[in-house]
């Protein structure tokens, strides 16, 4: 009994496709709606789903029942998944974001340091293969913001040596154009 109660808690609600994808769900909401004949029950679930190699996606699936809702936010996830910037087991560099009432820091840690966050950050980041990092959330700590928060934060992370090789590039057409330019001018004025 002990080995399944372990067992039961390291999954944390994953599950394994196919497709070698794993998914999450972070919450699962009951909401209630008050009709002519009663109370009309739904569901919303917020499902979180990555490869473990950088690659993440959320999606929020609304229906009568709590395995249609899962199944919805996990289609809609798979088809919003975007790739993070990873540097080794870790993030290019640290990242505020502000989603809603939410403040979520992520911060780059040294290997061996491990994921040290709370439940929604958790679930996204180790699903999308990051094995160091600190993070800290601030303000609201409601989990669809924090899970939506954290995902906007790894879109805007970049990775530092191809940015640089982007701007060296820009500044190189730059100077060739006004080079251009100039050449062009002394022509017209010759």
């Amino acid at each position: 009994m002990v080995n399944q109660q372990q067992g039961r808690r390291r999954n944390r609600g994953e599950e394994d496709d196919s497709s070698g994808l794993t998914e999450r769900t972070v919450r699962i909401n009951r909401v209630s709606k008050v009709i002519k004949g009663g109370r009309h029950l739904s569901f919303s679930a917020m499902v979180v789903v990555g490869d473990g190699e950088g690659k993440v996606g959320i999606g929020m699936g609304k229906a009568d029942a709590v395995p249609d809702a899962i199944r919805k936010g996990s289609t809609y996830a798979q088809k919003s998944m975007i790739d993070v910037p990873m540097k080794g087991d870790t993030i290019p560099h640290e990242i505020t974001v502000k989603f809603g009432g939410t403040v979520v820091m992520l911060k780059p840690a040294r290997p061996g340091t491990g994921v040290i966050a709370g439940e929604s950050v958790r679930a996204v980041v180790e699903l999308a293969g990051i094995k160091d990092i600190v993070s800290k959330v601030r303000r609201s700590t409601n989990p669809t913001n924090v899970v939506k928060a954290t995902l906007q934060g790894l879109q805007r992370m970049k990775d530092p040596d191809i940015e640089v090789s982007r701007r060296r590039e820009f500044a190189q057409r730059s100077i060739t154009a006004s080079q251009e330019t100039e050449e062009i001018a002394e022509l017209v004025e010759g």
